[in-house]
């Protein structure tokens, strides 16, 4: 960083992913594990997604105001869809992959037919568009706002079914409850609050007043896949486990000293993941709160997601890599390296073997696990 440059001007030393000295007198070889790239887009890649059913297929949305559809296998481009005059920060395909959505700055979202490209709508509503998320079951999206309110519309007629008004803040993340039934949200005003989505109304709100509860903004949720658990991180340092069904804090897991960027849980394990600021991922066995082992990153921790079909997770980070963990242990199991600067998102094939990631540097690069 500039502010800690010396007295005399001179510039702070860089390292690479390696954590090694960069020296500028040499030209450095930067390693690239990739087997493929998407290189359209030329401002930072914010988000990527990959077809629930065609997993050959991504879709990326970047700073260029700009969504792509593209192959895995040859980096090459099927769609691209504008629209928005801001960049595009959330892609994602419904849950039989038939729509891809777009969600932007510009407050809008836009969704296409993944198979034809053609435009079939634009949903308006909140200002900046911070997240969206399908329907499980069903071709509805939800979309959280930087102005506090939750919307959610029909596909493909566009139509508006309801708006959640309950945070006093940006809303950070949200998403249907894996079961459909319920709708949980977080906030930047550090309260979570379950819906029905039928009619918008809260079943639960838990606040700060809880002194149990976060102190600080709320950064992310997840949901574990039997719909009864949520987990919270927070710029406080800490995550929080929520019983969505009676509204009750579980727990407080802690070990952090930054704030938490990213949860998750796995679907075989009863463990889950927080990531941090600190650059530590950290597994927890969710049934007695304890701290299993760590992973450490050189960076910052961006997200972290467990496999679907493995106990693996896999993270990104400022460090510019993304990497492989055995999550029952906390071993290593891969490094990527390929991007020049943060990778901002990554999304894993359902087999495990390949992921696709985003990064500040305008790419979007193809990994792939092969043995050593």
């Amino acid at each position: 960083m500039e502010e800690d440059d010396d007295e005399n001007g001179e510039e702070a030393q860089e390292y690479d992913a390696d954590g090694n000295p960069v020296d500028d007198d040499e030209m450095v070889e930067l390693q690239d594990d990739s087997v493929q790239g998407f290189f359209t887009h030329k401002e930072p890649v914010y988000d990527v997604a990959l077809h629930p059913v065609h997993q050959n297929i991504a879709v990326s949305g970047g700073g260029d105001d700009k969504s792509y559809l593209w192959r895995l296998y040859d980096g090459e481009q099927l769609y691209e869809f504008g629209g928005h005059s801001d960049s595009v920060t959330q892609v994602a395909f419904s849950v039989d992959g038939t729509y891809v959505a777009s969600g932007s700055m510009d407050g809008k979202v836009r969704v296409w037919k993944s198979e034809t490209g053609e435009f079939v709508c634009e949903l308006e509503g909140p200002d900046e568009v911070v997240w969206i998320n399908w329907h499980p079951k069903g071709n509805i999206i939800l979309a959280g706002a930087t102005d506090s309110s939750v919307w959610m519309w029909a596909v493909p007629s566009g139509a508006f079914m309801n708006v959640f008004n309950g945070h006093s803040g940006p809303v950070t993340s949200g998403m249907f409850t894996p079961d459909g039934k319920k709708i949980v949200t977080v906030s930047e005003d550090a309260s979570l609050i379950v819906w029905d989505p039928k009619t918008a109304s809260a079943v639960h709100r838990i606040t700060s007043e809880d002194a149990r509860f976060h102190s600080d903004v709320i950064t992310c949720l997840a949901i574990n896949k039997e719909s009864t658990l949520a987990m919270t991180g927070s710029a406080d340092g800490t995550a929080k486990l929520v019983n969505i069904h009676s509204g009750n804090i579980l727990g407080s897991f802690e070990n952090h000293t930054d704030a938490v960027e990213t949860v998750s849980f796995s679907d075989h394990l009863n463990l889950a993941a927080t990531g941090s600021l600190d650059g530590r991922l950290n597994i927890w066995d969710v049934q007695t709160m304890q701290l299993r082992t760590t992973c450490e990153h050189k960076g910052p921790i961006i997200k972290a997601q467990w496999h679907k079909t493995q106990p693996l997770i896999t993270s990104c980070s400022a460090d510019r890599s993304v990497q492989v963990w055995d999550g029952r242990t906390g071993q290593n199991l891969k490094i990527w390296l390929g991007h020049q600067d943060a990778v901002l998102s990554f999304a894993m094939t359902d087999d495990g073997l390949t992921c696709v990631t985003g990064s500040d540097d305008g790419c979007a690069l193809v990994f792939r696990m092969v043995d050593n």
